[in-house]
């Protein structure tokens, strides 16, 4: 399984390779949480989330001679391992869902990777996707079941507990945005060697909460439905083979977060801290500003895992959180 070794191995390939990216603050977050947040913001990271980093540990740690790579995602991982790719000058193949965002296929198509666009509730992507990795030969990068890319992903746990020591944080939640537990996972076993004090916890959208409920029944659970929720980002049926034994060991109960919620927080991201969120990417953020009561008491620290977004449904978050009250109710 991945150890501290393995991330530290995939930190040193991934220096000067992916950006170390900030932990912001704003007083306005403050005030609306009630205690201080301190938001890792990932949706600066290349290719707009924090998969580039698993992406670019899994592929530099191929042996020489593979001849391209596969990727099975939504558009975060596929944009990830398309820019991992093509620096190393390899093809990349991703299998997408056809309902996937425009901007995650166009941006995933202008890195130069061959898409393969499938019906998520026809068509079984992880069968698609073994023929294609069998007929051309290519090396399957799992989005979170593979130990390389939790080693990746991990590098985020380690920039957050140097950052937060610095910010004198010894203590707090770190709330994750959580699909298939790939970055949570990841940044608990980083946080469990370097920042003890440090408890990652994952977050997901309300009827979206395997991983939740896989906790707390202590067994992996999966959810009745495979789409339909704005936070695409993070839709996966259950949680990881890898990774659900590591979060069942280190992680505190998981949070859930509405749909309405994780708009309020994109648009509170944009005026406060003046970065883009997608809701998938929000609900962390989503879950310490409103949900403080399941929270420990102090500051808590909100992975903002991503940021590419249609633009029309950032402006809808925006415009949601800036209309103007309605008339008064007579009497």
């Amino acid at each position: 399984m991945t150890d501290i070794a393995l991330i530290e191995a995939a930190a040193e390939r991934l220096r000067g390779r992916v950006r170390t990216t900030p932990l912001l603050s704003s007083p306005r977050l403050d005030a609306v949480a009630g205690r201080p947040v301190l938001v890792k913001a990932e949706c600066l990271q290349h290719t707009g989330a924090f998969k580039a980093r698993g992406a670019w540990a899994a592929v530099s740690a191929l042996p020489e001679g593979t001849a391209g790579v596969l990727a099975l995602s939504s558009g975060n991982h596929a944009q990830g391992v398309a820019w991992a790719a093509r620096a190393h000058g390899l093809p990349a193949v991703v299998v997408m869902p056809a309902d996937a965002p425009a901007v995650k296929i166009e941006g995933t198509r202008a890195l130069g990777a061959e898409l393969v666009l499938y019906d998520r509730a026809r068509e079984d992507r992880d069968a698609l996707g073994a023929r294609l990795a069998a007929e051309r030969g290519l090396a399957l990068i799992r989005p979170y079941d593979d130990r390389e890319v939790i080693a990746g992903q991990a590098s985020v746990g380690l920039e957050i507990a140097a950052q937060a020591a610095e910010a004198g944080v010894a203590r707090a939640d770190v709330l994750v945005c959580c699909g298939g537990g790939g970055l949570t996972a990841g940044i608990a076993l980083a946080l469990e060697a370097r920042a003890p004090g440090l408890r990652a916890r994952p977050v997901e959208p309300d009827g979206f909460d395997d991983t939740a409920r896989s906790l707390a029944a202590g067994r992996p659970v999966r959810n009745a439905r495979v789409s339909g929720s704005l936070c695409d980002a993070i839709l996966t049926p259950e949680p990881g083979r890898l990774t659900f034994p590591v979060m069942a060991r280190l992680c505190g109960p998981g949070l859930v977060v509405t749909e309405d919620e994780a708009l309020r927080a994109m648009a509170l991201a944009s005026s406060a801290l003046k970065i883009v969120l997608e809701p998938g990417g929000a609900v962390a953020l989503a879950a310490a500003l409103f949900h403080g009561a399941a929270l420990a008491e102090g500051p808590v620290i909100a992975v903002a895992s991503g940021g590419n977004v249609e633009p029309a449904l950032l402006a809808r978050a925006i415009a949601g959180a800036t209309a103007p009250a309605g008339p008064p109710t007579p009497g």
